[in-house]
């Protein structure tokens, strides 16, 4: 047996960072003690925490707040173990240290669904540490046995006596103590905080206008610029007249780069009038003549062609000889951007002292990294200045948007604000990978599946982020979740067929899972209907080894209320699909009007995340994966025409309305797994659960993204 895809993206991250030497153990990352002495008026305990004279917390985040939560789950785990009052925490973005290292990204970052399930042990340890340096302050005060001092609620009090300390009045103390080795955490049974649902910490800094997001940066004697590159991949400037963008008032410079012009001025909309009126001369690339009609027809050209083997177990070919029925079917999904809200932008400062960066990034350490090989500087001497992110999703974890900004600032000498047009933005991505799929499956004489195969085509996305970690021609990103299915068919074969030609792409929701979990899910309700089977009672028999996957699909189907009488004209459809070590299953409740108009009701979702932390932000992401899904499925794609984007604002790719959105109902099913993630795994299983349930209203096998494709739009 081989198998190169039982590496998820989650354990490759992980195994990479390992051959780096760049996972900190909890002791080492999590026990760094800083600067000890007071701070101003505050007293740092650990990397992690700070606490004032006024008994206020202020916990350092070192992941990226884009609406996932973060910001507030993060800051959850401390507090439990610290037993301060949550009313007295206050949160700041962490500078870029190695004690801040993502141990599963081997850097400090945010993606993958990583930022808890890798912090949950580390922070809570940080929490402790600081609680039992603040019970030894008070014991020595007192001269009483530390056993007698309790913490609870931001104080320590001796029960004894009564008597009680505000942990301000022992911050300063504790500090100068030698944190203690080995601490027994709190049990889950005995957990006041984690496990409830908590106000985000965020919100009410946005409902403001407090909130400051890359968009909002002042720095002083700043200047806004924003850029027009090249639309041709590959492309390069060849010449450009300045002038007209120089005539406008406020207008500073133009700034002449490989691929890309920047107007510098004293706000945006000069800059934006200026960079309309110029009229650059682009040296075409030899890409000019890519379409995706040519990619299209190079996928489905790889499909035919040999692959390599990522997964194999059993013998797929006897088995497909030996089989009663055969089923096979092709799928195909298109390019997809990111379409953050805020669109790409980044503020820099050149200084005697190095350099500072103001900017809504996924990732600190190759932002600080990349800026510092730009100027020739060492990484210490670059600060970074993490602002809230009006969404990321992936786009953000690109460094390019930080070094345009980056470059102007040492052409104009001043500090600078870059801010990408939206349609800049769009059609300079780096865009989930269209891809093709061909699925064979062969059915013995009880109708149940004993061969399985699948062949993908598509880019790699590590061919150019992380080249290492493609071995022999497989990508464990383009095959992530479709040769770890859940599913038990003895004889499975997949291969991945690298297509060199396209787009760039890069991670996008979910990344390989936003397209396997469509393949997959919407093959296996094709073999159900082919079995003559009822969709989930076939899933369950095919989970009969996975408890958890099961659980979770009769929690979906009892919820939703499978198999019960639907308003007329109402159909389900159902979908699960693992991820970052959290398992989903939807069902979609859709009405389809004269063939053509689909109509999404409600979606029940249900999930097991190993530990939920905060439920109200579970709830509300698997809201927001559903409804990045469902927008992707009904709209989303980007086309190529004559080497460059077609598409370049939300007229041309367009958004799911809030009238379409369904209602969704979400369930937490509590296991006591490991915990999972939440921030991608909710955006798979919608696509299949629609379009499954298109097939139970209509009898037609939808096979293509988006379901325009299929003559189908929303109502």
């Amino acid at each position: 047996m081989t198998d190169a895809t039982t590496l998820s993206r989650r354990r490759f991250l992980k195994s990479t960072a390992a051959a780096g030497g760049l996972i900190l153990g909890c002791r080492v990352a999590f026990g760094w003690r800083g600067a000890m002495a007071a701070e101003g008026t505050e007293t740092s305990m650990n990397a992690w925490l700070r606490i004032a004279p006024d008994d206020t917390v202020t916990i350092l985040v070192a992941h990226s707040e884009m609406g996932q939560g973060v910001l507030t789950s993060l800051p959850m785990l401390i507090a439990e173990e610290l037993e301060v009052d949550w009313r007295k925490v206050r949160t700041e973005m962490a500078p870029v240290d190695p004690v801040y290292t993502d141990r599963a990204l081997g850097s400090q970052g945010t993606g993958g669904s990583t930022s808890v399930s890798d912090s949950f042990d580390g922070l809570r340890l940080a929490g402790a540490q600081a609680r039992e340096m603040l019970r030894a302050a008070a014991a020595s005060r007192w001269r009483a046995p530390i056993g007698e001092c309790v913490a609870r609620n931001g104080q320590i009090a001796h029960t004894p006596t009564g008597r009680g300390l505000q942990y301000g009045a022992l911050a300063e103390a504790a500090a100068k103590l030698e944190p203690p080795g080995h601490i027994a955490l709190k049990s889950p049974r005995d957990w006041t905080l984690l496990g409830k649902s908590s106000p985000r910490l965020d919100t009410p800094p946005k409902v403001t206008g407090a909130a400051t997001f890359g968009v909002d940066v002042k720095v002083p004697d700043m200047l806004v610029g924003t850029v027009a590159a090249c639309p041709y991949f590959g492309g390069k400037l060849k010449s450009i007249d300045e002038k007209p963008a120089l005539a406008v008032r406020g207008v500073h410079s133009v700034v002449k780069l490989d691929a890309a012009v920047i107007v510098l001025a004293d706000g945006y909309w000069p800059a934006r009038k200026a960079i309309d009126l110029l009229s650059p001369q682009w040296d075409r690339s030899a890409l000019t003549d890519m379409s995706s009609e040519r990619i299209g027809a190079n996928l489905r050209a790889l499909l035919d062609g040999d692959g390599a083997v990522a997964h194999s177990s059993g013998s797929v070919r006897a088995a497909m000889q030996a089989a009663a029925q055969k089923v096979e079917a092709v799928y195909e999904v298109p390019y997809l951007a990111h379409a953050t809200m805020e669109p790409m932008n980044a503020t820099v400062r050149l200084g005697l002292d190095g350099a500072d960066i103001w900017a809504p990034t996924q990732f600190q350490s190759a932002t600080r990294d990349s800026v510092a090989g730009l100027f020739g500087l060492e990484p210490a001497r670059v600060r970074v200045h993490t602002t809230f992110l009006g969404g990321g999703f992936g786009r953000r974890s690109e460094v390019d948007f930080v070094l345009y900004a980056a470059h102007a600032a040492k052409a104009s000498g001043r500090p600078v604000k870059l801010i990408w047009s939206r349609e800049e933005d769009m059609q300079h991505d780096f865009y989930r990978p269209t891809a093709m799929a061909r699925l064979r499956a062969g059915l013995d004489d009880a109708a149940r599946p004993i061969a399985f195969e699948a062949k993908l085509a598509l880019q790699s996305i590590l061919s150019r982020v992380f080249p290492g970690a493609v071995s022999g021609g497989v990508d464990p990103v383009a095959i992530d979740g479709i040769a770890s299915m859940p599913y038990a068919v003895p004889n499975r074969l997949v291969e991945y067929a690298m297509a060199r030609e396209g787009a760039p792409v890069g991670y996008w929701r979910s990344v390989g899972n936003s397209h396997n979990a469509f393949f997959v899910e919407c093959f296996v309700d094709e073999l159900a209907h082919a079995a003559g089977r009822d969709p989930i009672e076939f899933r369950r028999a095919l989970l009969a080894d996975s408890p958890r996957h099961r659980a979770v699909l009769d929690k979906a189907a009892s919820a939703a209320g499978w198999g019960k009488a639907l308003p007329q004209g109402r159909f389900q459809g159902v979908a699960i699909h693992e991820e970052a070590g959290t398992i989903v299953a939807q069902i979609a409740e859709i009405s389809v009007e004269q063939g053509k108009m689909l109509r999404v009701h409600k979606v029940t979702c249900a999930l097991d995340c190993g530990v939920a932390i905060n439920p109200s932000t579970i709830e509300a992401q698997m809201e927001s994966g559903i409804v990045f899904g469902l927008t992707a499925a009904l709209y989303g794609e980007i086309t190529l025409e004559g080497g460059r984007v077609v598409q370049s604002n939300f007229d041309s790719y367009e958004m799911l309305k809030l009238a379409q959105m369904p209602a969704v109902d979400v369930h937490i099913v509590e296991s006591g797994a490991e915990i999972g993630g939440i921030g991608e795994p909710g955006t798979p299983p919608i696509a299949p659960a629609v379009t499954n349930a298109i097939f139970a209203a209509t009898g037609k096998r939808i096979r293509q993204l988006p379901l325009a494709k299929s003559g189908i739009a929303g109502a």
